[in-house]
């Protein structure tokens, strides 16, 4: 068995059965049912959980009321940049990972071994599912992230270099480099890896933040730079969003086409990613280009004004849910995104579950996430 996808077991399978049984589920888009009758009862327990070890928790669900979806109450992602809540002893913590990057404020997120074991396991059931794990083909790497540190705790630096697990290492480029205590993106160090892997036989993975990568492409342009062709099978797995330089956004599609023409990935090898510290839940897109749910959890569109849910297709707060996490009372996040739901069935592609759409960011807020922090690094850059 691959190591990635090995069994995992909850803290207390007494108390805990229904939460892993959901998560040992191998289809990561399972739908229907039978599998919302075990999310509901997993939901149930781990609300159980919390409420018995943490105070804050208790005091939250017995002002909840009944008829709440599950009966989890909402709390914001914001919460966990300025409270550390833990629903484990600190012995227990397994690793302690924070959002934002350089300055400002921090989400502090811990995590025993099962919820990180856990959650490491989801994003490896669906890049099986994607034909995406090949212990037998070496790659090279070329990662939009920061170069590892020892003080380094990031969660978006952290994903990064798990996902270079999924396929062995030819080498890895890092955009961020680790110059002492600081990161500098060295976009002429992009441009010299990806050339260099263009006359190698080895597929290509490029991941992380996607500004990263349209500056280089930038750069490339600006340098009259002819298109590369990537060997074939290489792969964009990309994530952390534009936050801080929306005026210089380019849309989705538009990135994927420069993409393909100035490196050579077709489209279907282009994926978007959303995540966070706070909700560990891997969410990446079909190859249609869609943010479905995985089996694992379950999405609400809250309104702005009320936070009642919202109907398909009406745009409010992205709300997550899901039973996974044992570490901290984090089963219930309310996030900062504006986003909008859709059916399975309203995107075309063979995946039966809710998909949905992040439209930016609600309000103007002076907490800065990790890709806020990585894209100041690129003022002056290009």
């Amino acid at each position: 068995m691959n190591p990635h996808l090995a069994p995992v077991a909850v803290p207390d399978p007494a108390l805990l059965p229904h939460v892993q049984e959901l998560c040992d589920l191998t289809d990561p888009y399972a739908f229907g049912p039978e599998q919302d009758a075990l999310f509901a009862a997993a939901m149930a327990e781990t609300n159980a959980w919390h409420t018995e070890r943490s105070a804050f928790f208790r005091s939250l669900y017995e002002a909840t009321p009944p008829a709440e979806p599950y009966r989890t109450p909402l709390v914001h992602a914001n919460f966990f940049k300025r409270h550390e809540v833990l629903s484990i002893p600190r012995e227990d913590v397994d690793l302690h990972l924070t959002s934002s990057g350089t300055t400002g404020q921090k989400s502090q997120m811990f995590f025993d071994r099962w919820t990180i074991r856990s959650a490491q396991r989801m994003v490896a059931r669906i890049f099986d599912r994607n034909g995406w794990i090949t212990p037998d083909q070496e790659v090279n790497y070329l990662l939009y992230s920061y170069e590892p540190a020892p003080s380094l705790n990031l969660g978006t630096a952290f994903t990064d270099n798990y996902l270079c697990d999924f396929a062995p290492a030819r080498s890895v480029a890092y955009a961020l480099r680790n110059t002492g205590g600081e990161h500098e993106f060295d976009p002429f160090g992009c441009i010299a890896a990806l050339r260099r892997f263009e006359r190698e036989d080895a597929p290509v993975r490029i991941l992380g933040f996607p500004a990263f990568l349209f500056f280089t492409l930038e750069r490339m342009r600006a340098m009259g730079l002819p298109p590369l062709r990537l060997p074939e099978g290489s792969l964009v797995v990309l994530g952390g969003g534009w936050k801080g330089h929306s005026d210089r956004r380019i849309g989705k599609e538009e990135l994927y086409s420069r993409v393909t023409e100035q490196l050579g990935i077709p489209g279907e090898r282009i994926r978007d990613t959303f995540g966070s510290v706070e909700h560990c839940i891997p969410y990446i897109e079909c190859d249609h280009h869609r943010l479905h749910a995985p089996v694992w959890s379950r999405v609400t569109i809250r309104s702005t004004r009320t936070l009642e849910p919202l109907p398909y297709g009406e745009r409010g707060y992205l709300h997550l849910v899901s039973p996974y996490i044992t570490s901290v009372p984090a089963q219930s996040v309310v996030m900062g995104d504006l986003a909008s739901l859709q059916p399975g069935d309203a995107c075309g592609c063979e995946l039966p579950t809710p998909w949905f759409t992040v439209h930016g960011r609600a309000g103007v807020s002076r907490n800065r996430s990790c890709a806020v922090a990585a894209a100041e690094l690129m003022k002056g850059m290009a």
